[in-house]
């Protein structure tokens, strides 16, 4: 029988013929149901006017549902308090850049950023527990340098590889450590720093916040470069080596520049150089260590933010755009300035070449040093 003839279609009337939607299979019609199925012949016209506006009406309709949906988690972001952990104990230098960057996050979104210290074992543990945390954009971490490219190499149970569990968001900012020696040193360059140090090899010690610290590791590769040799003695912080120093239980030292400037400047300790590439407008007069004649001498201690791999590519983007207008407020400056550190807006890439780059770089140091902790 004519498939035609059971539907109750007259395949002769073509305006019907393209109302109706046909499919065969083998020997057996089928009929697809037609939306037009419950509508006379003799409003063939009208069922296709009728058909346009369903058409128009359901795209139009569509539209907001269709933005709704392919609406990023980013613009609604945050919408609850964010998280920062920095993986050091309160009132360091990364826990104040943090609190000044969480502060004007803060003041942006009308949300509460709080920042969270979780210390211990190099930065490793509150590094480690970022790393674990949902990748939402809820948990971000201030880290540094020390603990993103220097203690994974240190600590053996560090349970994170920056470079394969972290997104990065933004670089901050970055301070050097100066070159220190007791008063009582007669070098009051570097050069006669070099020259004292290989007519007396090991005879001088110098401090460090720690085995395989920054601190640490600018001694190695000054020891490298120069051909020199120290004495390595470690304290518990960098309050304490700078203490060491200034009592004269050690005559050298690479400290922080947040750790040693004012006792740089009140002469309790004679500062010879900055490790960083250029010099530091907090002691201007100091050269570089490079400048000095360390041919490619430089080690910075550096703080960005990350957030967890994983992190919504519009959210990393979002944060990523919010740091650059936290960067650039003045009073943002003026306070990373009083930590002796240099505001330094980059990309993510750039960011992310840096710590891929460092983190080859501090291995290679950490190695040579033998530094390890269990």
């Amino acid at each position: 029988m004519n498939a035609s003839r059971c539907a109750g279609v007259d395949p002769s009337n073509r305006d019907h013929g393209r109302a109706m939607f046909w499919t065969r299979s083998s020997s057996v019609a089928s009929v697809a149901i037609s939306p037009f199925q419950f509508i006379a012949s003799s409003d063939i016209k009208e069922a296709l006017m009728y058909s346009r506006f369903l058409l128009l009406a359901f795209i139009l309709a569509s539209i907001p549902i269709a933005q709704a949906q392919s609406d990023p988690s980013a613009q609604r972001y945050p919408s609850k308090p964010v998280r920062m952990i920095v993986p050091w104990a309160a009132g360091g230098t990364s826990d104040v850049a943090a609190r000044v960057v969480a502060q004007k996050l803060s003041e942006g979104w009308l949300n509460q950023v709080f920042v969270e210290n979780r210390g211990g074992a190099g930065g490793t543990i509150g590094t480690a527990a970022a790393a674990k945390s949902s990748p939402d954009g809820y948990t971000l971490l201030m880290g540094s340098s020390t603990e993103m490219v220097v203690s994974p190499h240190v600590y053996r149970n560090a349970a994170y590889i920056t470079t394969r569990d972290f997104v990065p968001i933004a670089y901050v900012a970055a301070q050097p450590l100066v070159l220190v020696v007791h008063p009582s040193v007669p070098a009051k360059s570097v050069q006669e720093l070099i020259a004292l140090a290989k007519s007396r090899p090991g005879s001088l010690n110098c401090a460090s916040v720690g085995s395989g610290s920054t601190n640490h590791l600018a001694q190695v590769l000054f020891e490298n470069a120069a051909q020199v040799q120290f004495t390595h003695v470690p304290y518990t912080g960098s309050p304490q080596a700078a203490t060491g120093t200034v009592a004269g239980e050690t005559q050298v030292h690479f400290g922080s520049l947040t750790a040693v400037v004012e006792l740089v400047r009140s002469g309790k300790l004679r500062g010879l150089a900055v490790t960083s590439a250029k010099r530091s407008p907090a002691l201007p007069d100091l050269p570089t260590v490079a400048e000095a004649g360390v041919s490619n001498y430089e080690i910075v201690i550096w703080n960005a933010l990350f957030a967890p791999q994983g992190t919504p590519p519009e959210i990393v983007s979002r944060l990523h755009a919010e740091m650059g207008r936290v960067l650039e407020a003045p009073d943002v400056r003026e306070a990373f300035a009083r930590l002796g550190m240099e505001v330094s807006p980059s990309t993510r890439e750039q960011l992310g070449a840096l710590v891929a780059s460092e983190w080859t770089r501090m291995g290679k140091v950490v190695a040579a040093s033998g530094a390890k902790i269990d």
